[in-house]
């Protein structure tokens, strides 16, 4: 891989990952035309981190407040929801990493998981505007739906603003949670793909193709996180799923 496509797939990356477009499964489309072989998800964790930086960054008044009023009984509930909705994602994560690791050679996987997406975000137009607080159990079952979105071509951002959404969260709330949600789940896939590669070598990418991907797509997943929450606001939320829709056609017959 050289630096140009580390480039090009952290920019995939950055405007797949809050778009719910499904960004793994660009991924692995972006690798497959660029003609790029890379064993298992490992690239994909570095520019993972990038759009977790962009979280953070867009967010950075929330996540502040939130640290400042740990004391705060309203405050500690919401962590509470938060970590409750993270079990899933990390018992999937960990019980079927090798199964999940060969998806991300699937084009057809992927072909999959969009249809998968498309359906969930049609599902949305049809959403009565609500604005119910996420609760434990809802937290869960969304938690649940971060799971389901390991699968490359279903989409995280998607699924899980999606069933906030059917569960009666605002869009603003839903945005806030799902995005909350990742940060754990991105860190945590993050920092034990690390140690894989330190302690297994499983892939060797030089430190100058790391940053370049992971640094892009900090800068274009931040824009895109903009304008997705602008999408969210008024209510356009499910016209992507004719996006995933029509290409997980075209792959499906590729």
């Amino acid at each position: 891989m050289t630096i140009l496509e580390a480039i090009g797939l952290g920019a995939l990356q950055g405007v797949t990952e809050f778009l719910p477009v499904s960004s793994s499964g660009h991924l692995v489309i972006g690798q497959h035309l660029l003609g790029i072989t890379l064993p298992g998800n490992a690239f994909e964790i570095w520019v993972h981190l990038g759009t977790l930086l962009s979280i953070v960054f867009v967010f950075n008044k929330e996540i502040i407040n939130m640290l400042t009023s740990i004391g705060n009984p309203e405050t500690r509930k919401y962590i509470g929801i938060l970590i409750t909705g993270t079990i899933p994602a990390v018992f999937v994560g960990f019980g079927f990493k090798e199964t999940i690791s060969e998806f991300f050679d699937s084009v057809h996987i992927v072909s999959l998981g969009l249809m998968i997406t498309a359906s969930v975000l049609f599902l949305t137009g049809m959403i009565r505007k609500r604005s119910v607080q996420i609760t434990l159990l809802s937290g869960l079952v969304i938690g649940m739906a971060q799971a389901l979105a390991i699968v490359p071509g279903i989409s995280r951002s998607g699924t899980t603003i999606a069933m906030a959404l059917v569960l009666g969260a605002s869009s603003k709330e839903a945005a806030k949670f799902s995005f909350f949600l990742a940060i754990p789940v991105i860190a945590g896939a993050g920092l034990f793909t690390a140690m894989d590669t330190v302690q297994n070598q499983v892939i060797s990418l030089d430190s100058s193709i790391i940053f370049a991907g992971l640094l892009t797509s900090f800068l274009v997943g931040w824009v895109s996180l903009k304008w997705l929450l602008a999408i969210l606001q008024k209510g356009k939320f499910h016209w992507f799923g004719m996006y995933c829709f029509i290409v997980g056609l075209i792959l499906a017959f590729s």
